[in-house]
């Protein structure tokens, strides 16, 4: 893509603006399909000192986008046929990440086009926030709190999205669109970012031995929030249907570790005033939905559920046990099992643009 080529400008400032959208963008395009010929070392040095990718990345999104919002704004306040007619031979074209396993969106086989700056300005977008949230798992072993914040800015990426920027494209959307392009997915993506975000919060108040009630409490508004997600997608099903099976298995598998957790800690408060047959009750429950659970693909992430289901067996197997040759209680049926109370202590950190403005002039 190659703004300067393809939009006629008038003046020098509108020229060096184009040409830098375009230097901009390409490498963007160059890092994310891995076909940059730099090496770590010059990336690196290029970042100022930065050796993460992903975080080389974002940097190089908050350098591109500002130029793009001022583009659209630019081209919308214009509103010439022949603007018009240049946005389209630009040939804008996106693949979708949230489809399959091929990147982040930049190459592969499936092209989505739209002939309006706003699809570009939303794909850039929702790459933006899958970095954060990226950025966020990279940094979950050693800054818990730079985490949890870097989620909650992801889920206000898509929250821009689903409501401020997508509802104008709507019209444009063909049916075999990207799922990154529809309300539904971007807001089930935001909900799920805030999940990861209170799942976050739950490790730290772990570490600072927080009540096990408030504890499960909290696990269990992860568990709301990507219930929510689920419903949500199932409720628009051609774009449930479209998603990657690796998303949809770390989702449902991401709500069943957290209610298990939760009902392991309401199952220890019932141990503790040795009522072992609701703890062994309500731990059924929990034990029934996590063997029809597929374990997400990942390697450390299906290592930690099956961590998870072994600890939630184990703990059933001892709670019958003891039942069963001290207690005797009778197990309780489904309706007798207390509802779980979830509390949800995360919000999205709304996305702000940039705000740039510099009139871009055009021969029309």
């Amino acid at each position: 893509v190659v703004f300067e080529a393809t939009y006629y400008a008038r003046d020098s400032g509108t020229l060096e603006q184009l040409k830098d959208l375009s230097t901009k963008r390409k490498a963007i395009e160059e890092s994310i399909n891995g076909s940059s010929n730099l090496t770590a070392a010059i990336a690196r040095e290029m970042a100022g000192g930065v050796t993460s990718p992903i975080l080389q990345d974002l940097q190089k999104l908050e350098k591109y986008l500002p130029l793009l919002e001022n583009l659209v704004a630019n081209v919308l306040q214009q509103q010439n046929l022949q603007i018009l007619q240049w946005t389209s031979d630009l040939k804008l074209r996106w693949t979708s990440a949230l489809c399959g396993p091929s990147g982040h969106g930049l190459g592969g086989p499936k092209y989505c086009r739209i002939d309006d700056l706003r699809f570009e300005l939303a794909m850039m977008l929702s790459l933006y926030a899958a970095l954060l949230r990226e950025r966020a798992m990279e940094l979950l072993a050693t800054d818990l709190v730079e985490s949890a914040m870097l989620f909650r800015r992801a889920s206000g990426v898509y929250h821009h999205l689903s409501q401020d920027l997508l509802p104008g494209l709507q019209p444009l959307l063909s049916l075999d669109k990207s799922p990154e392009l529809t309300s539904s997915m971007t807001t089930a993506m935001s909900l799920v970012c805030l999940a990861e975000a209170q799942a976050v919060t739950v490790r730290k108040a772990e570490q600072n031995m927080t009540s096990g009630s408030l504890v499960a409490k909290l696990h269990y508004g992860v568990v709301m929030f990507l219930e929510e997600a689920i419903n949500l997608l199932q409720a628009s099903s051609t774009d449930w249907i479209d998603v990657s099976d690796k998303l949809k298995r770390f989702v449902t598998a991401s709500s069943v570790l957290h209610e298990a957790r939760c009902r392991r800690l309401i199952a220890e408060e019932f141990k503790k005033i040795e009522r072992l047959g609701m703890a062994a009750g309500i731990l059924r429950l929990v034990s029934r939905k996590a063997h029809l659970a597929k374990p997400p693909g990942d390697g450390t992430s299906k290592l930690v559920f099956k961590a998870e289901i072994t600890a939630l067996n184990e703990m059933l197997r001892k709670c019958e046990h003891e039942n069963d040759f001290i207690w005797r209680e009778k197990l309780p049926q489904p309706d007798e099992i207390p509802l779980m109370e979830g509390k949800k202590i995360v919000s999205a950190i709304p996305y702000k643009a940039s705000g740039l403005w510099r009139e871009l002039i055009f021969v029309v």
